[in-house]
């Protein structure tokens, strides 16, 4: 049986991340980065497609866990009737190669502590050649290879294709594990002190999280998601994933299972709004000069997503060795929604070199060529159909969304053009665009009978997404035929007082696919922003404090939530969700912020 997706905790070192479970078992790691094969498995399948379990021996241990301060360093404590003992798990930022360090503790008592290793590369497929050298050992498959350095104490060898380690920790004693990938055909790489390597990841995520500038309300909380976009930030190209899973399911059992381990462009505006806001300057530059080489390249050819350097051939594929995650096939690697026509993601660029220029953030000559390119084709473009925010598999349609963000990005190009002329472009045109985008919407998109935005033109359908209508400006928050939208969404597609993206219930069976999904959390802290702006802040203050009861025992969010389930749902954690709770939270309480 699976744990639960809550039961997992994440360490990362900035170029790929690892989910821990609550039972002291490693179920998901790819080497060397976010997007590579996994060579532990297990979440997608069974424990024979890789984990690394230690934990003590005892089946009457009992584990209670945290992150050590505001840092991504986990510690799991756990209790046993002969003892107790600290296991700390992390992954230092690499110099070269990617290592996982594993600390046991004696913190009372003696301990038999036990570790199971079971490697498998290629997402849990292959089985490697694993030998002793050097005080080691090494596991060998094809491009990849790890290095395992044990303690000297206990008892470590090889049975069932697994290695497996037997020893006892009294109080005061400590005991570290080091796995360490590179390539097959490469030399070992140095080994690191696994203590001074503790120290300085400490170290390091402490003066990090001491730049945040969020001083309101719900600190630690907003701190804790903080961290996590920033554990899910690619460092050497500065793009952040939407996930460090695949497959996770939408729906336990169904087949809505994505994979999540690239940039999306839909996340572009929230992610540099929330890094601005929280002091992160030199994160919200590294997240744009990202954006800028991503998008760079023929208007018409821009993608809804990339890979973690601007990759533009995601192709998905099947993995039929691997079951899924409780029984949820199939497994998806690539992402075919890449191909996509998601005409929002223009104005979702734009805004995001806006929030970039309110912020005072110089950039590079080129990048208004960029943005001037982009809207210049919206203007015509942004009268087609296309698949929209959630990327359905259905027909193209023209989503409500899809053309209130055309207006934004119209909105951001004459702004700036209005505050400085010298940047040059057709200004005349682009308010005019924007004029004409307004109008339409406002006559197509919204159902006047029923006092609300729909989904898309002609609809019945209602959709999340129109909860950002004022908050991106479009229109202001009293106008009454938002906060009657607000009201028909919140009444008609919330469960339990949280927010589905739109309905699968038969209908119009959008989005293509069998089957439902949980709550979109995004969709309910975007609900809180509405409900704010439409002027009923003790609602959005409510709502906002059941959304930070969701998260887990360590603060983390997936990408949904069942109602009835009470269990969290989709890839994990997600990026979405977690930007959704520090906008919200700026929404509420940015107004306290630290000197």
């Amino acid at each position: 049986m699976h744990p639960r997706i809550e039961d997992y905790a994440l360490i990362g070192d900035l170029q790929t991340a690892a989910l821990v479970g609550r039972d002291g078992s490693v179920d998901w790691l790819c080497l060397p980065r976010f997007d590579s094969g996994a060579c532990f498995a297990a979440l997608l399948g069974g424990k024979d497609n890789g984990h690394w379990r230690l934990a003590p021996a005892s089946p009457d241990a009992r584990a209670e866990r945290s992150y050590r301060g505001d840092s991504l360093v986990l510690d799991t404590v756990w209790e046993t009737p002969d003892g107790a003992v600290r296991v700390t798990d992390f992954m230092p930022q690499r110099d070269r190669a990617p290592d996982v360090v594993r600390i046991v503790e004696g913190l009372r008592g003696s301990v038999e502590m036990r570790g199971v290793l079971r490697l498998r590369f290629d997402y849990g497929r292959v089985i490697p050649w694993v030998r002793a050298a050097e005080g080691c050992r090494v596991a060998i498959a094809g491009p990849d290879s790890v290095w395992l350095r044990t303690p000297d104490r206990g008892h470590t060898y090889g049975k069932d294709f697994s290695t497996r380690s037997d020893f006892t920790v009294g109080a005061g004693e400590r005991a570290a594990f080091v796995l360490t990938w590179h390539p097959s055909q490469d030399p070992r790489p140095r080994q690191i002190d696994p203590y001074d390597a503790l120290d300085s990841t400490l170290e390091d995520w402490h003066s990090w999280s001491a730049r945040c500038r969020y001083n309101g309300p719900h600190r630690g909380a907003v701190i804790r998601s903080l961290i996590t976009l920033k554990a899910l930030t690619y460092a050497p190209t500065g793009g952040i994933v939407a996930a460090p899973t695949t497959s996770l399911p939408e729906q336990l059992g169904g087949i809505r299972n994505w994979d999540y381990r690239y940039c999306w462009l839909r996340d572009a505006s929230l992610t540099l709004n929330s890094l601005i806001s929280a002091g992160y300057l030199d994160e919200a530059g590294a997240w744009r000069e990202w954006l800028l080489r991503a998008v760079a390249g023929s208007p018409e050819d821009l993608q809804i997503m990339y890979g973690l350097a601007g990759e533009r051939r995601l192709p998905e594929a099947e993995l039929p060795w691997l079951t899924g995650y409780a029984g949820s096939a199939p497994v998806r690697i690539g992402n075919a929604a890449v191909e996509q026509r998601q005409l929002d993601v223009y104005g979702e660029v734009l805004d995001s070199f806006h929030i970039g220029r309110q912020a005072g953030m110089e950039s590079e000559e080129h990048a208004w060529s960029i943005q001037r390119a982009l809207v210049d084709y919206l203007g015509s473009a942004w009268r087609d159909p296309d698949e929209g925010l959630w990327e359905i598999r259905g027909p193209r349609r023209h989503f409500v969304h899809s053309k209130v963000m055309a207006w934004v990005a119209a909105d951001r190009a004459v702004r700036a053009l209005e505050a400085d002329p010298k940047l040059g472009g057709d200004i005349d045109r682009w308010r005019a665009m924007r004029e004409d985008v307004h109008r339409e919407v406002c006559e197509r998109g919204y159902d006047a009978e029923r006092g609300t935005f729909t989904q898309y033109y002609g609809s019945a359908e209602l959709d999340a997404a129109t909860l950002l209508i004022p908050r991106v400006g479009f229109l202001p928050g009293d106008d009454p035929r938002v906060v009657n939208t607000v009201d028909t969404v919140r009444r008609e597609l919330s469960h339990d007082g949280l927010v589905q993206r739109y309905s699968t219930d038969g209908g119009a069976n959008v989005d293509g696919l069998p089957g439902g999904e949980g709550t979109f959390l995004v969709c309910s802290f975007w609900l809180a922003d509405a409900l704010e702006l439409t002027g009923r802040s003790q609602e959005a203050h409510a709502l906002f404090e059941r959304l930070l009861a969701l998260r887990n025992d360590v603060g983390l969010l997936s990408e949904e939530y069942d109602p009835a389930a009470r269990r969290q749902l989709g890839n994990f954690p997600q990026a979405f969700s977690h930007l959704g709770l520090v906008g919200t939270a700026f929404g509420l309480f940015g107004c306290a912020r630290a000197d």
